[in-house]
């Protein structure tokens, strides 16, 4: 109706589009509703949380950091501008498959999936993943308190052996101190299942526990952890070195 008021009368575009006068007179003061002009505030805090996230930041991350900021809103309010804004979340993953794992030899499972802890140093879990460079394989092992899901230790080699994950271990136990026993959850593999890892767990009050062979999902909170480094940043990279990846992968343990 405003790009053809010069063509057509007013009265006649009202009765022909069904529209009170009143109406188009009240647009013309105000084209904006207050709740179009909100979405477009919330929307700029909304565009800096992706941004700083690298991109990979989804409606219910965003939607944290807003809160965290003291913005009110609903994550369906969020999802429908990032929605109407094009802005995605950059991951993509496939669904496991399904296998029958096979009962631990060396220690039992005594964490049992109980994942929520209700105070830190509790129950630890631990892993090991692979970082591909350019001039090899770069081997990261984590060790991750249930209670925060905090990293509390790390170690990256270029080399998967046992001190690789006692070291990550050591500078779990150096930060944390526990002064009451902690259940350390791995899977089977040889460097968790090695006379030094026992030992070493023995004389520093952790208890071992282990998954079941074959089944990520009794470790599911290292698995997580690794999926969205690989999603959220080492995918999104071609490293050259590994001391390029070991500082990457640095800040986004330690910084991001």
């Amino acid at each position: 109706m405003q790009q053809h008021v010069h063509e057509f009368r007013l009265s006649s575009m009202c009765r022909v589009l069904k529209v009170n006068r009143s109406g188009y007179y009240a647009w013309r003061a105000q084209p904006q509703s207050e709740r179009a002009r909100a979405d477009e505030v919330l929307l700029t805090s909304i565009r800096q949380s992706y941004e700083d996230s690298g991109s990979v930041y989804g409606s219910p991350r965003v939607l944290h950091d807003l809160k965290e900021a003291g913005v009110r809103c609903s994550v369906k309010r969020v999802a429908r501008l990032m929605r109407q804004a094009k802005l995605r979340s950059l991951r993509g993953c496939k669904r496991p498959r399904w296998r029958r794992g096979e009962t631990a030899v060396v220690a039992p499972n005594r964490l049992e999936r109980e994942f929520t802890q209700d105070k830190p140093d509790q129950a630890w879990v631990t892993d090991i993943t692979y970082i591909r460079t350019h001039e090899g394989w770069l081997y990261l092992a984590v060790v991750i308190d249930l209670y925060s899901r905090a990293v509390v230790g790390w170690s990256m080699k270029a080399t998967m052996a046992t001190e690789l994950a006692l070291d990550a271990l050591m500078m779990a136990v150096w930060r944390r101190r526990p002064v009451a026993p902690v259940i350390i959850h791995s899977d089977q593999g040889s460097q968790f299942g090695s006379d030094a890892f026992t030992r070493w767990c023995r004389a520093h009050q952790l208890v071992p526990s282990m998954s079941r062979r074959g089944n990520c999902w009794d470790n599911a909170v290292a698995e997580s952890f690794f999926s969205s480094l690989k999603k959220e940043r080492i995918k999104r990279h071609i490293y050259a070195t590994r001391s390029e990846a070991k500082s990457d992968v640095f800040d986004y343990i330690e910084g991001f």
